[in-house]
């Protein structure tokens, strides 16, 4: 994969929007950018049309705040594979980032298909579905899914809609250190939603409660109950990377791979071989 393409891709300020985050961003970048070179590679021979969707696309660009160098972000890796996919979705909530988003596309990529969604994906899911090129005979269709928010504020519904008779491969940064061990007493107030939101599922309090994980170990619990509606959704076990502070023991988040054929999974596991262990576990 690595002899190939190199998802890591510094370039300079252009003086439109750059999104700042942390040093451990780019070990996220390897692995969806790695994922998308080897399914682009391995798939392109096998299926009519390959379909990128990133649903927390940003802006395209990113200043890592530790060393201050920009890179390419998930959106721009995308569209710089060496065999890049026949078909781009990019939503975010964020005008400003879209807008930068499709100023670099024209400006860099003009020649792929390219389309933009503006808002919350969970409110637009049907829109951006539509989107994605239909599956049918002599048009077989295969979609990677990137999701990438910085909370729990991803709805279950939303997957289920968006991979509903659709072969769909799905990675999604799940951020259950730095959201559900902070708000663990807001969580529990049956006031709140977002949880039942995240698992389309009111009663998970009650299930929680009555569990083994209880009070203790709210992470595994809320991380098994969300790999068993994935299950649901006919997606094999998960094969995950926790992304932690370099040089510390303090997780931040899991990258989660969910794929519904073996194939999927054998080409991460490949991927997950270019992970630096100062940065990830492999779980």
């Amino acid at each position: 994969m690595r002899k190939n393409f190199n998802p890591i891709i510094p370039t300079d300020d252009d003086g439109l929007v750059i999104h700042e985050a942390h040093i451990w961003t780019e070990e996220k970048y390897k692995l969806v950018g790695g994922y998308n070179d080897i399914f682009t590679r391995g798939m392109r021979k096998k299926w009519k049309k390959l379909v990128y969707v990133d649903l927390f696309a940003g802006p395209g660009y990113c200043r890592i705040i530790e060393t201050g160098r920009i890179l390419k972000s998930s959106p721009m890796i995308a569209l710089s594979l060496p065999l890049p996919f026949d078909f781009y979705i990019f939503c975010d909530e964020n005008e400003k980032f879209i807008d930068a988003l499709k100023r670099r596309v024209d400006r860099d990529h003009s020649d792929k298909a390219v389309h933009f969604y503006v808002g919350d994906c969970n409110n637009g899911i049907e829109d951006i579905k539509k989107m994605v090129p239909v599956h049918k005979s002599g048009e077989t269709v295969l979609t990677f899914c990137f999701i990438d928010p910085y909370e729990l504020n991803f709805h279950f519904e939303t997957i289920k809609r968006l991979t509903e008779n659709k072969l769909v491969d799905v990675l999604i940064l799940q951020a259950y250190f730095m959201d559900l061990n902070r708000n663990y007493t807001n969580y529990l107030n049956d006031d709140n939603q977002k949880i039942s939101l995240y698992l389309d599922d009111e009663k998970w309090r009650e299930k929680f409660k009555k569990s083994a994980h209880y009070p203790k170990n709210f992470v595994r619990f809320i991380a098994e109950s969300y790999d068993e509606k994935m299950r649901g959704l006919n997606y094999l076990n998960p094969i995950r990377n926790s992304i932690k502070i370099p040089d510390k023991n303090v997780r931040l988040y899991y990258l989660s791979f969910y794929s519904k054929h073996e194939r999927g999974q054998d080409f991460y596991k490949k991927v997950q071989e270019y992970s630096d262990e100062q940065l990830t576990m492999r779980l």
